[in-house]
């Protein structure tokens, strides 16, 4: 009996352990720094710093803090989220044909933060190994536009919902340093 009770215990801690390997997004704490400035590294390091802004601006936001609306005219966290999602979409289809091109209003929340943090993880992972950014201009807007469009408009935004979750009583955590890109202890 205690052979086959340990046995079981092993299979239930390995799938746990599988899942949530499996569940770990991106951008809990900044990637590494590249160890040469090109084109490319330093916009991939904009990207990730978007990635880690946004991987905290939207952990552990609760279904009240997602309906949160300061006034008929503005947008609710959830609207926001959707809006960046689009976004990443945007950015990543800029630099390859891997993004998601539908709007998605229909998923959890969840599994639009997944995607919107692996969009951006793919946008850093390409431009990263790229030295002249200008291949991704194309016949209606150089990439200098991506910069100072969705990349900052998406940075924007993820002030906007660090704001919103304050206002709506779930502050964000104190112990995410946006300068180190790191998570304090």
């Amino acid at each position: 009996m205690n052979k086959l009770t340990l046995i079981f215990t092993l299979l239930v801690s390995t799938c746990i352990m599988a899942q949530s390997e499996e569940e770990k997004l991106p951008y809990y704490e900044i990637p590494d720094h590249p160890e040469s400035y090109t084109a490319g590294t330093v916009a991939a390091r904009m990207v990730d710093g978007l990635g880690f802004r946004y991987y905290w601006a939207t952990e552990g936001l609760r279904s009240e803090d997602l309906a949160y609306k300061p006034s008929e005219s503005g947008r609710t966290s959830a609207e926001t989220v959707d809006h960046i999602l689009g976004l990443s979409n945007f950015i990543l289809n800029s630099v390859s044909e891997q993004g998601k091109r539908t709007k998605d209003t229909e998923s959890s929340f969840e599994d639009k933060r997944k995607l919107t943090l692996l969009n951006i993880k793919k946008v850093s992972d390409i431009l990263r190994t790229m030295d002249d950014v200008s291949q991704f201009d194309n016949d209606k807007f150089p990439f200098w536009n991506i910069l100072n469009g969705p990349i900052a408009d998406a940075l924007w935004h993820c002030g906007q919902l660090v704001m919103l979750r304050r206002a709506s009583g779930n502050s964000f955590n104190s112990k995410v340093s946006v300068f180190t890109g790191t998570v304090r202890e």
